[in-house]
């Protein structure tokens, strides 16, 4: 392990995206409120019954001040300082969400919802501040969205028939954002405040226990040896991490300054090992059970317990997983790579012995769950166990002490500011779209464009998807998409479960699509390689998997739902094996090489099969498999003739 670890002490980490470094009193005052707010969330998640728009209120003042804490006005310039500006900004979030919260029951109960002009004030200063610290954390295109979607909702009579409403005063709207728990304060900031932080505090205390380096450790003792295994490491890592961490940009930050250098030591470009841990990262979003958070307002919006999520997210998980390590060994044999040499490698027995009880917090978080306890209650064992597990490994410094206790709960807090704003934010494209009916029209003109036709509707989804993803991230795209798009897909006889799996899926490949692919760009930061091309390097590795959602789409029996009656297990084990092939073919197909380099008509036939494969028609699935095993024989047909004239060079 020693020349493995000095190649990566050798690499520079990158900087946390868009966080100002703080120093002196606004360190330590955002320290304070980091903490405040992870234990405001955990005594109100369990032994304080407070009312739900009352906590959500509360949480978000706590979230805008930190946020300006910890964003800067610009955010090419994290080394700006805490100014006047920032504090004043602050001030003016806490004093506009606090009116609402002092003024709530008031204006409901004691002046019959009747709203005054101060009412109105406040709710224009609220919306603006949100706007702002929107801006610093997560970028422009949710304030644009959110204003268009403002102004749509004012002017509605005004837009093209299929789309036009008879419109609303700005007054009922700023009432129905502001004053009511249908807007910024509505369901999904609501979900934000409880499941969500609730499981990003569990993985900031798993990572506080040394679990990553767990995660490292075992899968370079599972996979070092493999071909190309650096990359496989990668992948098995990052999928680990995934199991606790909700974001895709902090995954590649965290296990990408191990596996990157580890991977551009055995020969990878560094565009291409930027790439694998970009996608593998990616995967992560949708690895269970936190599933980059929108598994908790996929639950929310769909009325099921957070285990059916949990549990339908598995198989898919693994296949996009197992379709990445295809797309890997790919390449891996298309130029000649071996595995590292066993004097490098950890053994797996001497990993779990020495760190093996870290991995019992992520059983316990499944054990309940699968028991039918709440997710609240599954989040609460997890980090009772990461502490208790922390001192039963041989490494004392694992141990959660007082001091890590209290920067792990900082941690958390910090991880949860991005993924709360934009639940905030997009609580006003929300509650535009339940006031004016557009997700139903928009399901409408969808299915009629498409002629009815599944496939199409599926990639007209997709597409919006794809589009919106270059300025939201996955948990905003998946949040907007899901109350307009998914609609669509469940009028067009998807079942639900599987329609907003569909839009989640390609929600949480935003970090990977171009031109705004956030997890490949911070994998190009730690391996010095182009932004641009890193980004369409993760995406061609990720491909393979792209086709998962579109089987899901045409059978659910993926996901485990039993919604719709009994598990066929035979069908499932059918429907396993042919995605197997699919995503197999396709990855072959787009790296071009099985046992030498395919020919054009191999890689045209290959990518067929991958087509073929997606739907449930069983003449299809045949015609696909019967493609797939000739293009196998005769291309290694081919690749021996061309072994046996060239004398075993390729």
């Amino acid at each position: 392990m020693s020349k493995i670890q000095e190649a990566v002490t050798e690499e520079i980490s990158p900087e946390e995206y868009r966080e100002r470094r703080l120093q002196g009193w606004p360190a330590k005052a955002a320290a304070i409120i980091g903490i405040i707010l992870a234990l405001f969330v955990l005594i109100t998640s369990s032994y304080l019954n407070i009312q739900e728009f009352y906590r959500n209120t509360i949480f978000l003042i706590l979230i805008i001040v930190l946020g300006f804490f910890i964003y800067p006005m610009n955010k090419k310039k994290p080394g700006q300082k805490f100014s006047y500006l920032d504090l004043g900004l602050a001030v003016l979030g806490i004093i506009s969400i606090g009116y609402i919260t002092l003024n709530y029951t008031n204006l409901h109960v004691e002046r019959m919802s009747q709203a005054s002009t101060l009412d109105y004030i406040f709710a224009v200063v609220c919306i603006a501040v949100l706007f702002e610290i929107t801006r610093r954390s997560i970028g422009w295109f949710i304030p644009i969205l959110s204003v268009l979607a403002m102004i749509y909702a004012v002017y509605g009579a005004y837009f093209p028939i299929d789309f036009a409403h008879s419109g609303f005063s700005l007054e009922r709207l700023l009432y129905r954002i502001y004053m009511t728990s249908n807007g910024i304060f509505g369901s999904t900031l609501s979900i934000a405040s409880t499941y969500i932080v609730l499981f990003i505090l569990f993985g900031a205390f798993l990572s506080a226990s040394g679990a990553s380096k767990l995660f490292n450790d075992l899968a370079l003792a599972i996979a070092g040896q493999r071909r190309g295994g650096p990359a496989q490491v990668a992948v098995i890592t990052s999928a680990l991490t995934g199991t606790l961490n909700g974001s895709a940009v902090a995954n590649v930050a965290t296990t990408g300054a191990f596996t990157i250098p580890l991977m551009k030591s055995i020969g990878l470009k560094p565009r291409f090992a930027a790439g694998v841990e970009a996608a593998a990262s990616t995967g992560g979003m949708i690895m269970p059970p936190i599933m980059g958070a929108a598994a908790f307002i996929m639950a929310g919006f769909l009325g099921v317990p957070y285990t059916v999520i949990v549990v339908a997210g598995i198989i898919p998980a693994l296949l996009y997983y197992i379709a990445l390590i295809f797309a890997v060994d790919t390449e891996a044999k298309k130029l000649g790579l071996k595995g590292l040499s066993k004097d490098n490698i950890p053994a797996v027995k001497a990993v779990l012995l020495e760190r093996g009880a870290l991995l019992i917090p992520i059983l316990v978080v499944f054990a309940v769950l699968l028991t039918g306890r709440t997710a609240i209650m599954a989040g609460f064992a997890g980090i009772i166990a990461a502490i208790i597990t922390s001192y039963l490994t041989r490494d004392k410094s694992n141990r959660i002490t007082i001091t890590k206790f209290f920067a792990a709960l900082n941690d958390g807090a910090r991880g949860s500011v991005q993924v709360a704003i934009a639940c905030a934010s997009v609580g006003i494209i929300i509650a535009v779209v339940s006031m004016s009916g557009v997700g139903s029209m928009l399901a409408y003109n969808v299915i009629d464009i498409a002629g009815g036709n599944l496939f199409l509707i599926l990639l007209m989804v997709m597409a919006t998807c794809i589009v919106l993803s270059f300025g939201l991230p996955s948990t905003a795209l998946y949040i907007v998409v899901a109350v307009t798009a998914a609609p669509a897909l469940v009028q067009a006889g998807i079942t639900p479960l599987a329609a907003h799996f569909f839009v989640f899926y390609f929600g949480a490949m935003s970090n990977v699509t171009p031109p705004v692919a956030l997890a490949a760009y911070t994998g190009a930061g730690i391996a010095n390689s182009d932004p641009m091309k890193t980004s369409w390097t993760a995406l061609r590795l990720a491909l393979p998997g792209f086709i998962i959602p579109f089987i899901i789409a045409y059978d659910p029996i993926l996901l485990l739902d039993t919604t719709e009656g009994p598990i066929d297990y035979f069908r499932l084990l059918i429907v396993i094996i042919t995605a197997l092939i699919g995503v197999y073919a396709l990855a072959v197909g787009l790296g071009k090489f099985v046992k030498t380099r395919l020919n054009i008509v191999e890689q045209i036939a290959m990518i067929a099969v991958a087509f073929l494969l997606i739907t449930t028609d069983t003449m299809m699935d045949v015609i696909g498999i019967i493609l797939f095993v000739a293009v196998m024989m005769i291309h290694y047909a081919r690749s021996r003739k061309k072994v046996e004239t060239s004398d075993g060079a390729y």
